[in-house]
């Protein structure tokens, strides 16, 4: 029985002491970074040493959202804007379907690595001081926009069979503090963040898969950020109306207080379904594993309702896709991306 967690590895390679402990501790998944991408042979390699460590076709999942959040970069994958820096070059009314292209191709080459769950779309609605962490990855400025482009964005990486994440729950667009580094804040009234941040994500809460905020909400739950609320998730699960699989944003972020058998403990208790671990420490992820222990029933169905999300996608002519874009772009595809 799958583990309620997701973990990362070290290197390029699995070392025979990380096989054995993702035989016994059998997470749901795994996600890779930058540190362990080097070669499209080398990410086929490790993706195939993954689920052949639990004996399974476990996701795999990557933040390859293109400009900065991108772990896979040239000269053997696409570059791209920021996803906002793009939205603004797109011809009027082409916003969405220029995103699909976009995703659509990032999906073809991330399933040729052997990696199907995405870390995107990015429902969060930008104001005009948050963080420069989240400012221009995002997809536009207002609920409909960003709920138009985010279902693109969604079904751009399903076509391409690869399971899309909504992140992140019930919105990171406020806070001028970055969560990797301390625990931000939100003093935006409840009545405001429903009609806005919020009303974005009941939009898309048909989305089988998403992932929390490490934000409190003052006028919700002043005294824990949305991971860690049992009355935030909630409002996620009754009143966004979310009932995908939900997992924890990194649980090694600076904005968690305490060990990392308390943060588990405090977000499973909270209401998520998996805790995302993303970084390979081995001590960090047997503490993890020890406070997590297995799946319950109802995040089992959960999960069993993303996977069958996955499908073998038709092949595509990534050539063809990105001459569509590039017509629909008021710059150069010079500026836009760079083919391998």
């Amino acid at each position: 029985m799958s583990g309620a967690y997701i973990f990362g590895c070290m290197g390029l390679a699995l070392s025979a002491d990380e096989k054995a402990f993702f035989r016994d501790a059998d997470p749901w998944g795994f996600i890779v970074f930058a540190k362990n991408l080097e070669s499209p042979e080398q990410i086929c390699r490790l993706t195939l040493e993954m689920r052949e460590a639990i004996g399974r076709d476990a996701p795999i999942l990557i933040d390859q959202e293109g400009g900065r959040v991108a772990r896979l970069k040239a000269p053997h994958w696409h570059e791209w804007l920021p996803a906002l820096d793009q939205m603004d070059k797109t011809k009027a009314g082409c916003g969405a379907r220029a995103m699909w292209l976009r995703y659509r191709v990032i999906a073809d080459e991330l399933r040729a690595l052997g990696i199907d769950t995405n870390c995107a779309p990015i429902a969060d609605i930008p104001a005009p001081d948050v963080h420069p962490i989240i400012q221009n990855r995002c997809y536009g400025r207002d609920v409909g926009q960003v709920t138009e482009v985010s279902r693109a964005v969604a079904y751009g990486l399903l076509a391409g069979g690869v399971l899309p994440v909504l992140k992140h729950i019930p919105g990171h667009g406020r806070p001028v503090a970055d969560s990797h580094e301390s625990l931000p804040h939100t003093d935006v009234s409840r009545n405001v963040l429903e009609q806005t941040d919020f009303a974005a994500f009941q939009n898309l809460a048909d989305l089988s898969l998403g992932m929390t905020a490490h934000v409190v909400f003052d006028d919700i739950d002043p005294t824990q950020c949305a991971t860690l609320s049992p009355t935030v998730i909630k409002l996620i699960r009754d009143e966004i109306g979310f009932d995908g699989l939900l997992m924890s944003d990194d649980i090694s972020m600076k904005a968690l207080e305490g060990c990392f058998k308390d943060r588990t403990k405090a977000a499973l208790a909270a209401g998520c379904d998996l805790i995302l671990h993303c970084h390979g420490h081995m001590h960090e992820m047997i503490d993890v594993a020890s406070a997590a222990g297995a799946m319950n029933a109802q995040a089992r169905a959960r999960a069993e309702r993303a996977l069958a999300c996955r499908v073998e996608p038709e092949k595509i002519d990534q050539k063809a896709l990105l001459a569509e874009l590039d017509d629909l772009l008021i710059v150069s595809s010079d500026e836009q991306h760079h083919s391998n």
